[in-house]
C-alpha cells in the first residue's frame, strides 16, 4: 500500500522531535577534578566515595 498523502517536512520533524539524543550529564571528581559519570568510578584516579577507591592498572 502507498500513503494517501505526502507528509510535509514539518510533520516529519514534529513526529521525530523526541528522537534526538540527550546530552550526557557529567560530574566532577572530588579528588582529581576530572569529568566523570555520576554514580561511577573516576577513570583517572579510581575514586568512588570516601570509603572506596579502586586500584587502576597502569598502561605500559
Amino acid at each position: 500500500m502507498l500513503p494517501v498523502k505526502k507528509n510535509s517536512k514539518s510533520q516529519t520533524g514534529r513526529r521525530r522531535s523526541h528522537l534526538s539524543l540527550k546530552a550526557t550529564n557529567y560530574s566532577v571528581c572530588k579528588k582529581c577534578d576530572h569529568a566523570k559519570l555520576p554514580h561511577a568510578a573516576c577513570s583517572n584516579c579510581g575514586y568512588v566515595n570516601p570509603k572506596i577507591t579502586l586500584k587502576l592498572a597502569e598502561e605500559s
